[in-house]
């Protein structure tokens, strides 16, 4: 069914990485979420880390919207999915402002999803190092694409107030709206890790106090009340928001019969890589999710029927992990027995032999250790075999994003046509392969809990 949402929005981008957007959108949302307002959190592009943080601001899930994952038709029903009964949204973009998938143009770029929302931009601007020529910057990204609107900047990292001066006449000049200044400080400073930062459930209670810290930030140094009705005066969107049960009807995947399934789902510290809607989508399918954390918990969930092992760091705590026995012993019985297996990246590391030498669960015939190379990347693929993800012959999108490698042992078989290997056993799918965050791949050839 058709409906309009009316709900005030920014997305927040910049020029480039390091300008500033994650502490900027943080704050928002932690300083509106402070004002008394709902405020759903999304994050452009397959990030799996800042969401969290965003979670932290405003106690509702982070979510992605990511073009290449789920297509540009889904960008708008996610989007109105997540957002249901906020009172703002805030989008923390990615990378540059018109930075995507490499050479598709803007698809997966923060400009794209702006235009998509229809909602105004925020431009966060690193004012170190340059006076004037921040009116040229800014012109230039306001001025490329006229579809996307630049509603104000926030300048990041001034130095002193004859330097905010300078910066403000300028962008005067410029007829560009200053909506804040943020002083160069370490306060809200949070350890980065492989091009992102280092996972909330890693640095807890740190990452709280950073939270505050960014909320603080941004009272102080920004006008709340001017972002506010540039929030409000975005127009409003119309159509059905995506709901997974209505997902999940054309995938021909009925729902089991007799008592839920239940499908243990990897969490704790190693373990952080997850997508909501992943959830989601299996309790429309009929599972009952039930979360565990491989660090702590020695038994799988009781009844446990399926078993999904996402993204993380698992390298970080693979002596942890190894120590655990008995959970690494249920693991691999579990995959003996034919349970249907779904592990990507740091759970394919978790059913190896072993990791940097520490034992893992010996599912599958490999072992893997840590390089200095990141491997990163949007990726298409083609399923080699049948798996519990997808039949012989399925294209998909995913993305790539790990700093191992793996060492297969020589019986073992690409789970798809990509430049690296995935290792199927059985009823198990495990690959450096990030499919969570294809929500429409998900909803079609989807896990089984039966």
């Amino acid at each position: 069914m058709v409906s309009t949402l009316r709900i005030p929005r920014l997305v927040v981008a910049a020029p480039s990485s390091g300008s500033g957007k994650t502490t900027v959108a943080t704050g928002l949302m932690a300083a509106f979420t402070g004002r008394g307002l709902t405020v759903s959190p999304h994050k452009a592009g397959p990030d799996y880390i800042d969401p969290g943080y965003h979670a932290l601001a405003t106690g509702r899930p982070g979510r992605n919207l990511d073009a290449y994952l789920c297509g540009t038709e889904l960008l708008g029903p996610l989007f109105a999915h997540g957002a249901a009964g906020a009172d703002l949204a805030v989008v923390e973009g990615v990378m540059g402002l018109y930075d995507g998938a490499a050479g598709q143009g803007e698809l997966a770029s923060t400009a794209q999803l702006a235009k998509a929302l229809r909602a105004p931009v925020v431009l966060v601007v690193d004012g170190s190092s340059q006076s004037r020529s921040v009116a040229a910057l800014v012109h230039g990204f306001a001025s490329w694409d006229p579809e996307v609107r630049i509603g104000g900047v926030i300048l990041n990292k001034v130095g002193s107030d004859r330097h905010e001066e300078l910066l403000r006449e300028a962008l005067d000049e410029a007829g560009v709206d200053v909506l804040g200044v943020l002083r160069r400080t370490p306060q809200a400073a949070t350890p980065s890790r492989h091009l992102g930062l280092v996972p909330v459930a890693e640095r807890e209670p740190d990452a709280v106090a950073a939270v505050a810290a960014m909320a603080e930030q941004v009272r102080a140094g920004c006008d709340l009340d001017a972002l506010w009705a540039l929030a409000r005066s975005a127009p409003p969107l119309t159509g059905a928001p995506w709901d997974p049960a209505g997902a999940l009807a054309g995938s021909g995947t009925p729902p089991p019969s007799g008592p839920r399934p239940v499908v243990a789902v990897a969490g704790g510290a190693a373990f952080t890589f997850s997508y909501a809607e992943h959830a989601e989508l299996l309790t429309a399918a009929g599972a009952e999710v039930v979360p565990f954390d491989p660090l702590r918990d020695e038994h799988l969930p009781e009844s446990t029927g399926a078993l999904v092992i996402g993204g993380g760091f698992p390298e970080i705590y693979a002596p942890e992990l190894s120590a655990n026995a008995a959970l690494r012993a249920e693991v691999a019985a579990l995959a003996a027995a034919g349970a249907p297996v779904a592990a990507e990246c740091a759970g394919l590391l978790y059913l190896t032999r072993e990791l940097d030498g520490a034992p893992m669960c010996g599912v599958l015939d490999a072992s893997a250790r840590m390089t200095e190379r990141l491997t990163l990347g949007y990726r298409d693929a083609v399923a080699v075999g049948d798996s519990v993800l997808a039949p012989a012959g399925t294209r998909v999108s995913g993305h790539e994003f790990h700093r191992t490698r793996l060492e297969p042992g020589a019986g073992t078989a690409p789970a798809w046509g990509v430049v690296r290997p995935g290792l199927p056993l059985g009823k198990i799918s495990s690959s450096y392969f990030h499919l969570q965050g294809n929500v429409s791949q998900l909803q079609s050839t989807f896990l089984d809990p039966t």
